[in-house]
């Protein structure tokens, strides 16, 4: 059912000048849907309110309601033209009274973990960007066919959101810093294992894919208590962003999911000072693929102890200092961090050795990341103790990952089960810290199975095997000249 609308959706946007990519069509899609999902919270609200005898009184003034200005009915439930709004009167309306009053929110909420402050910053960082009031039109009309009011019609379309930000990742342009593959975040999640009662945290949140299957995994741990329900809403989830669009996608993907008023900021992570997280800021887990590959200037590098302009080495530094004593971290990472020779990472690594242990690294095969061309591993660390062994699993495949192959949960089912008692197998092994060369703690992977793959090899190595095969090469040229 949602399926087919978002069809629609996409292909009407796809006819108006101000939506351009899919980038634009998940975020001009989100306050549609945003709004029409407020619309129906409001209205279960009113109900238990009514149920309870108590009155409830509108977060959106009833001229800005969704029955008012996107779907006025008639008497038969029917859409009332006579009422309706379009073409220019429509996109006035949203341009010059909607947005700017849904923007007031913010200064005017109580607190920022309310949802009046959440509806706030949304609208104040968003704008609508369908240039056509008949489009617009279109659109509404779609949207306010959709039922998302049952858990089940709420999981279909949480579902299918996710979906749509992964089509947004692998169109490719920025949209795949986005979207992290969730079997793999799933598999994260499950390894590093939180507790109802922990909070977690990812400070390079993106689209909140971390922080959805925590909420999903955590949901699934138990039957949950009211008390239960109420520490996941509001005293579980914690992220930061910095950009406009990931941070509007983060706050619909987890409301669609289920989480009322997410506790995410929209802010530069890496702009804060480490000397100043004290321990009240600090978290029980870390979750996150920080963005790699970035440079950063060097007033955001003063903020560290380890100066480098790689961001996601920037973003590890963060999150070891705002981890607590005690607490658990999944992180993905370049598999270069393992090897680089440069300072900062062999600082990074020797700070990760001495004040975490870093039991589990997963190596992840290209292709992994659509579009990403890069290799990357996931650390597992716990913080407060050294590192005495880490143990490796690299995961090889008999495929090679794509858009149309991509990874899935059966492809790390091996390492979940291996990573609970670190076995060794011809793609795990365990290395003693210990006998790491301790001037560059180097943690390359590599695998001593045979059936794994081959360590590197030094240059002159190969050097010396391409002299030896021009050799032989010359030698079947002369042999064959008469």
């Amino acid at each position: 059912m949602f399926e087919q609308s978002f069809r629609n959706i996409d292909d009407i946007l796809r006819k108006d000048a101000g939506a351009s990519s899919e980038l634009d069509y998940v975020e001009q899609t989100s306050w549609i849907l945003f709004l029409k999902y407020l619309d129906g919270l409001e209205q279960d609200k009113a109900t238990e309110a009514a149920l309870a005898g108590k009155e409830y009184k509108t977060i959106i003034a009833p001229e800005y309601r969704w029955e008012v200005w996107a779907a006025p009915k008639n008497t038969e439930g029917k859409l009332d033209h006579n009422k309706t709004l379009s073409g220019d009167d429509l996109k006035d309306f949203v341009d010059h009274q909607l947005f700017p009053y849904l923007k007031k929110f913010k200064s005017e909420a109580e607190s920022p973990d309310t949802i009046e402050y959440k509806i706030g910053e949304i609208f104040s960082e968003i704008k609508n960007k369908i240039q056509s009031g008949y489009t617009l039109r279109e659109v509404l009309n779609i949207v306010d066919g959709m039922r998302f009011r049952s858990q089940e019609e709420k999981h279909e379309l949480s579902h299918l959101y996710e979906g749509k930000i992964k089509n947004m990742g692998n169109a490719g342009r920025n949209g795949g810093e986005y979207y992290t593959p969730r079997p793999l975040i799933k598999t994260i999640v499950k390894v590093v294992n939180p507790k109802i009662g922990d909070k977690i945290y990812d400070g390079a949140v993106g689209s909140a894919g971390f922080l959805v299957e925590a909420f999903e995994y955590l949901k699934e741990s138990r039957k949950l208590s009211t008390e239960d329900v109420q520490t996941l809403q509001k005293k579980t989830f914690y992220g930061k962003e910095k950009k406009s669009l990931a941070y509007i996608i983060g706050i619909m993907n987890m409301i669609l999911h289920g989480i009322e008023a997410p506790n995410i900021l929209h802010t530069n992570t890496l702009a804060e000072n480490l000397a100043d997280i004290q321990e009240k800021d600090r978290f029980d887990i870390v979750l996150a693929n920080p963005p790699f590959g970035g440079k950063e200037r060097a007033e955001v590098q003063q903020n560290f102890p380890i100066k480098t302009g790689e961001t996601a080495f920037l973003f590890l530094q963060h999150f070891i200092k705002i981890l607590k004593a005690g607490g658990s971290a999944g992180i993905v990472i370049k598999n270069t961090f393992l090897s680089n020779t440069d300072n900062a990472s062999v600082s990074l690594r020797k700070l990760l050795l001495e004040s975490c242990n870093l039991h589990t690294v997963l190596d992840l095969p290209g292709g992994a990341f659509v579009g990403a061309g890069v290799k990357t591993v996931v650390l597992f660390f716990d913080k407060g103790m050294p590192t005495k062994n880490v143990w490796y699993y690299q995961l090889n495949l008999d495929r090679n990952l794509g858009k149309t192959n991509p990874l899935n949960e059966r492809d790390l089912a091996e390492f979940v089960e291996l990573q609970k008692t670190k076995g060794n197998s011809e793609n795990s092994w365990s290395l003693d810290v210990s006998t790491i060369d301790q001037s560059t703690f180097d943690l390359s992977v590599k695998n001593p199975s045979a059936g794994g793959q081959a360590a590197m090899r030094e240059p002159k190595v190969i050097l010396e095997e391409m002299k030896l095969l021009d050799a032989s090469a010359r030698k079947i040229l002369e042999s064959l000249v008469i």
